[in-house]
């Protein structure tokens, strides 16, 4: 059952970060949130998301880690979660060696 609220609260967080990403940012790159980690306790979650074009990427994060007090406010205002997990947001990094593969295999 707490699988279940867990993948539930994933997905919203995942909705959410998009949402935010897409409405705060510059367009100078094009941000995806591509998961989201929940701690065990729920207390903490990692949002991950790709930047394009990559070179955007450093900028991108700082841009996000900034934004992380704006984000909590946001889920509070557009999201009916009881108790918050703090935010923090990383490049996914799985996702990038993932898309450099799907490149260099299109290129054989």
């Amino acid at each position: 059952m707490a699988e279940f609220r867990d993948e539930k609260i994933i997905a919203i967080i995942k909705e959410a970060g998009a949402q935010f990403l897409a409405q705060e940012s510059t367009r100078a790159s094009l941000l995806t949130v591509t998961k989201v980690d929940l701690s065990t306790d729920g207390k903490r979650a990692i949002i991950y998301f790709t930047a394009f074009p990559t070179d955007k990427e450093e900028t991108a994060l700082l841009f996000a880690k900034r934004k992380r007090k704006d984000f909590q406010e946001f889920m509070r205002e557009k999201t009916s979660l009881g108790r918050m997990p703090l935010f923090d947001f990383a490049i996914d990094e799985g996702e990038k060696n993932r898309q450099k593969i799907d490149s260099l295999s299109q290129k054989i």
